[in-house]
């Protein structure tokens, strides 16, 4: 049966929500796909993560999508004299390429590409943004920077360049074997960190190839700027607003999040808003208005999901959190101003045969009788097509490859479904009767809208529309 919901739930395993029993729980009450993050764990614990998610798969009949989250470059200063600094405000200090001094007025980075792009008047924030310093001064390899938001500065504490994209890959080596040993365990997507350009996510596909989907991260400010182009080459985008709130000034980001939803909508491409979506349920048993409200403007917005981060990684009320933010996302749905907004207008030039019969099918699901769209997809195309037109009734996605419905599971009204090819047009609407009734629990009188393409199995083919009312003579 379908969620009745159409925005999908990602929840972040960790300590906290990785035994088999939790990751049953977690799918039972609402989550749609997981997120394994490679920046904490082994191989070994993601495997048998990975393992008890495609037994819960297995059990409840439902494909269910798994990603690995690389880890990407991390820069942090180095270490300090005492380990630990004030910086006070309008003082000056010394940036130097190294892992550690014993100097005073002098901090240690041990990042020399990082320091050679740093010009006069670039930003350097210290500590997720806690502390502000400017460059003022170029000597060599060094830099001279003046301090704006000042404080207690320690060991180790990460730093984030805002102004300018930096000379380095996005992916370290550490995410190079990450990025084997996921593509060997058998997930779906690879969510690629610190994209600053296009190039970044070309480079991640000549690894990958198209053995599996690639998420790129929405974290850094010359991302944005390049957003068109970067959604293009990526098969789903993370709005990730954590290290993006650092880089950026804390208005832009909402505005941000909306630009980057609606290109995703555009391009057919599955959007997932994350970080401190419910973020004090990470010790409360029940989120704050505000954060309740920040779930619901991403649903209105047209987010195909929305994550849980540390929520259901580290929290003390994984499931909770969950249910909660299932419960938030269908109020959200329930109100008709929502389906009032949800059409998108695409350029004319943009149409093809395909969104014509999308965007018809779309139409064809307002009766109130239609229970369920059947879009027949070979590699997910046609079904994340008609997706993007934001039919009214849950989307049953139908195709013979389990890989393709396990990323079509992060799909805004998506319900995958394994079924072999058909051979003829009474097969094709029988199959999709079956389905309807089976996943959406379609009644005899009750219409079906299908999509699909002819001849039958062939990719890239969808030409066709059928209305059908169930238990028809």
């Amino acid at each position: 049966m379908t969620r009745a919901r159409f925005c999908k739930i990602v929840a972040t395993v960790g300590p906290a929500s990785g035994a088999p029993s939790m990751l049953d729980m977690l799918h039972t009450v609402g989550v749609d796909g997981f997120r394994l993050n490679f920046s904490h764990g082994d191989h070994e614990t993601h495997g048998k993560v990975l393992d008890a998610i495609r037994d819960v798969e297995k059990k409840s009949g439902r494909p269910i999508c798994v990603f690995a989250d690389m880890q990407g470059p991390k820069f942090r200063c180095g270490r300090l004299p005492g380990g630990k600094v004030t910086l006070g405000y309008g003082d000056t200090w010394r940036l130097i390429p190294a892992e550690e001094t014993g100097e005073e007025g002098v901090i240690p980075v041990p990042h020399p590409q990082l320091l050679s792009a740093l010009q006069v008047d670039d930003l350097l924030m210290l500590d997720d943004g806690k502390l502000r310093l400017r460059i003022s001064g170029v000597d060599g390899d060094m830099r001279d920077a003046v301090v704006e938001a000042g404080g207690p500065l320690s060991d180790r504490k990460g730093v984030n360049v805002p102004s300018r994209s930096l000379p380095v890959s996005a992916l370290t080596d550490k995410d190079r074997a990450d990025l084997a040993y996921a593509l060997s365990a058998g997930v779906d997507y690879i969510a690629l960190s610190f994209v600053q350009k296009p190039e970044d996510v070309a480079e991640a596909r000549e690894i990958i190839g198209d053995k599996v989907g690639i998420i790129s991260k929405i974290e850094k400010p010359s991302a944005v700027q390049d957003i068109e182009k970067i959604v293009a080459l990526s098969d789903a985008i993370m709005v990730a607003r954590g290290d993006l709130g650092v880089e950026l000034p804390p208005e832009r980001v909402p505005l941000i999040q909306r630009q980057i939803v609606r290109a995703c909508r555009r391009a057919g491409k599955p959007v997932i808003v994350a970080t401190h979506m419910l973020e004090s349920m990470v010790d409360a048993p029940t989120p704050t208005r505000a954060e309740a409200s920040d779930v619901a403007t991403a649903v209105l917005q047209g987010a195909d999901a929305v994550m849980l981060s540390a929520e259901t990684a580290v929290g003390r009320h994984p499931p909770t959190a969950v249910a909660i933010m299932d419960r938030i996302i269908k109020a959200a749905e329930a109100d008709e101003e929502y389906w009032h907004n949800r059409k998108l207008d695409l350029p004319s030039e943009e149409r093809t045969t395909a969104d014509a019969i999308s965007s018809a099918a779309s139409s064809a699901t307002e009766p109130s009788d239609v229970t369920a769209l059947i879009a027949y997809t070979e590699t997910g195309s046609t079904a994340r097509r008609v997706s993007r037109d934001r039919p009214r009734c849950p989307i049953i996605a139908l195709t013979p490859h389990e890989d393709a419905a396990r990323r079509l599971r992060l799909g805004w009204g998506l319900e995958p479904h394994i079924s072999p090819n058909v051979a003829d047009f009474e097969g094709m609407i029988q199959t999709a009767e079956d389905a309807a009734r089976m996943v959406a629990g379609a009644q005899d009188g009750e219409r079906i809208v299908i999509v699909t393409g002819y001849p039958f199995g062939r990719p890239g083919k969808t030409n066709t529309l059928k209305i059908s009312r169930l238990g028809a003579a």
